[in-house]
């Protein structure tokens, strides 16, 4: 297991813990989440030697104010990783997710198995859109399960 902590200027980013996963798990009540959040458990308990891939990471504040969360889907056998990512409400609209999403790519593409990193976002979701091309990713010109591709170009 790799515990993984990035720094920007406003944000800390870190891979969380087994303990904090299955806490945060416990908490949620969207049942759809909920399922999601325990898949990535999952995957990080299964592919420990790559648990950055799988786990949950925690987008915060210095003080450990919990602004959202971001992960990754895994490794595919060509290297790309997908990163999907949420802000707490109250914390939107302020480049709290542009910042965490820039930073993880940045991180990721320099990390030597990864060879693409990607993201897809429903077809109506403008302000996700915005994050990612706001982050450096651009349209693929596919659409995925949840929507439009974007590939990280930096």
């Amino acid at each position: 297991m790799t515990d993984v902590v990035l720094k920007t200027n406003r944000l800390i980013i870190r891979t969380a813990s087994i303990p904090e996963m299955k806490s945060f798990i416990d908490t949620q009540t969207d049942d759809i989440l909920k399922a999601a959040y325990q898949e990535m458990l999952d995957g990080a308990l299964s592919n420990s030697d790559m648990y950055e891939w799988y786990a949950l990471w925690m987008i915060e504040f210095s003080d450990g104010t919990h602004v959202g969360e971001l992960s990754f889907k895994g490794m595919s056998d060509e290297g790309m990783v997908e990163v999907g990512y949420g802000i707490v409400p109250e914390f939107r609209c302020r480049g709290y997710a542009t910042e965490a999403v820039s930073a993880v790519s940045k991180w990721a593409v320099k990390e030597p198995l990864v060879r693409s990193v990607e993201a897809e976002c429903e077809i109506d979701n403008t302000a996700s859109k915005r994050v990612l091309l706001k982050s450096g990713f651009v349209p693929t010109g596919v659409c995925g399960a949840e929507g439009p591709r974007f590939r990280y170009e930096g």
